[in-house]
């Protein structure tokens, strides 16, 4: 079923047997066979190499000791969950992570975000919105190469760095700062934050801004999107209290002031 059985530890590098290149590696973590199963067999499907564990413990020693390039993994899990497993892999590696939660979990999904998660994503989802999630992460990640660093800056219209006012958005290393103090994003806000910044003072409807940060016309709720921008103003307003640069205008959308 994948290129680790549940429980194993570590791993060779995977190339792919029809081209010989390097495949990207994404290990699932979740105590329902079910779940192992039917992901590790879409992921492959699209190019991916997979490593499946069955708890928090069994993963954490092979996350560290040969990380895969991305983790998916659940909340509610035995021996040690979802929670306890991002804390302690946070204490040595940035590795990206995406949770899987139930929709009564909200503070677990926050909570989980504030410890540096990189998404999460909703039980029962989408499997396209999971691989749209995945490829977003690794897109993003992918520069992040140790002393991967362009000769010139790009400029904006090239993917350079954005900045509004206060606030500074880099796409290429998915950084970004108001007022020069650091504000941590999933890449899912970091998408719809770019879509509203790119052009301030224009509404932005939410079927934009869906468009902007989930692709393949996967379908999303209105209220997603409502939900990352609660999140995003809660980021920022963490940073700085006073912050009102996202704006709601009733009926129509939303739209980023740089004044």
């Amino acid at each position: 079923m994948s290129e680790a059985t549940e429980d194993q530890r570590g791993g060779e590098s995977v190339t792919d047997p029809t081209s010989g290149e390097p495949q990207r590696v994404i290990a699932l973590v979740d105590d329902d066979r079910n779940i192992l199963t039917t992901l590790s067999i879409a992921l492959q499907a699209e190019g991916y190499a997979t490593r499946v564990y069955s708890d928090g413990e069994a993963a954490l020693g092979a996350l560290l000791s040969n990380p895969p390039d991305l983790a998916v993994f659940d909340i509610k899990m035995p021996r040690m969950d979802g929670m306890e497993l991002l804390g302690r892999l946070r204490e040595h590696s940035p590795l990206p992570v995406i949770f899987l939660t139930s929709k009564d979990e909200e503070e677990d999904e926050a909570a989980g975000l504030a410890m540096g998660a990189d998404d999460y994503i909703a039980k029962p989802f989408s499997q396209r919105l999971l691989l749209a999630r995945i490829g977003a992460i690794l897109r993003r990640a992918a520069p992040l190469v140790p002393g991967e660093e362009p000769r010139e800056r790009p400029t904006e219209a090239e993917g350079g760095v954005i900045t509004r006012g206060r606030l500074a958005m880099d796409p290429a290393r998915h950084q970004v700062t108001w007022d020069g103090r650091e504000v941590s994003l999933t890449v899912t806000e970091f998408l719809i934050l770019e879509e509203l910044a790119r052009r301030p003072g224009v509404i932005k409807s939410r079927n934009q801004l869906m468009d902007a940060a989930y692709p393949d016309d996967i379908f999303v709720d209105d209220r997603t999107v409502d939900s990352h921008i609660k999140r995003l103003r809660r980021k920022f307003r963490a940073a700085d209290p006073e912050f009102s640069a996202i704006e709601t205008l009733y009926g129509a959308g939303y739209s980023f002031s740089d004044g």
